[in-house]
């Protein structure tokens, strides 16, 4: 598999009114093409940071990263975030707040029509061809939450960056959502890297799980190799020993994690 992310010992600090702030320090990590890499680790262990770094929303203050062997400058069409918080613009309609991202990316070289049927076919990719002229407010939480996936969608990125987006949705409707995506990247090989808090999600959905401990300065603690077939069953993972044993290290990580955070 050829390497599509590459993150050379990267580090980043902020300056604050209190001094510098490391937030994260010596991150290194390969990422292949169509591969699902998860970022754990307790509340300030940079995992959001990163991911913001390799979109382009922030530079690193040390260290390079490069996605297809160019370094990141910047956003761009070819990575798209899914933030936790939907991030609708609540006086469109869901059709509309695809088309943004949709004529932002493809306006320039494709008419109207074809704009409109790449906007009807990243709604209809996760269940929403029948909400298309619903507003925000009309719509349920997991539903904003697949129209913030679309949206990413339908700018065809060969690397979809997930920042927690199911942690605050109840237990279906985040399992529904977690089958989704592992459909999404069956159908699609959208190289994919996801942060949560979630043990059970990292191992349903990653091939490997870098694990962040908590900053400031956060760095790599470990990073685990999953090798099982995609898409999985969580039935079948429920019955396997050494996912069960990958499982059961993930969240005592981030139990140990969040016990330092709150003392």
């Amino acid at each position: 598999m050829r390497k599509i992310v590459r993150i050379d010992n990267v580090g980043q600090t902020f300056d604050t009114k209190n001094g510098t702030l490391a937030a994260l320090r010596d991150i290194t990590l390969d990422i292949e093409e169509g591969e699902c890499v998860g970022l754990v680790g307790a509340a300030g262990s940079g995992k959001s940071a990163l991911l913001a770094l390799i979109a382009g929303l922030a530079r690193p203050t040390s260290g390079v990263i490069l996605c297809n062997d160019r370094a990141v400058a910047g956003p761009g069409p070819d990575r798209a975030l899914v933030f936790q918080n939907h991030a609708l613009l609540p006086w469109l309609t869901c059709f509309d707040n695809v088309y943004l991202a949709v004529e932002r990316v493809f306006g320039s070289r494709e008419g109207k029509a074809r704009l409109k049927q790449r906007t009807h076919d990243a709604l209809a990719q996760v269940g929403l061809t029948h909400a298309e002229i619903r507003f925000p407010h009309e719509i349920s939480a997991g539903m904003k939450q697949r129209v913030g996936l679309a949206r990413a969608l339908s700018m065809q990125p060969r690397i979809l960056l997930l920042d927690d987006p199911f942690a605050a949705l109840d237990g279906l409707t985040r399992a529904n959502l977690q089958e989704e995506l592992m459909r999404i990247r069956a159908t699609t090989g959208t190289t994919m890297v996801i942060a949560t808090h979630d043990a059970d999600e990292a191992v349903l959905l990653s091939d490997r799980v870098m694990m962040l401990r908590r900053g400031p300065g956060a760095s790599v603690h470990a990073v685990l190799e999953l090798n099982r077939a995609h898409p999985r069953d969580r039935l079948l993972l429920a019955q396997d020993i050494q996912c069960a044993e990958l499982r059961a290290r993930i969240a005592a990580f981030l139990e140990g994690g969040a016990l330092r955070h709150a003392a």
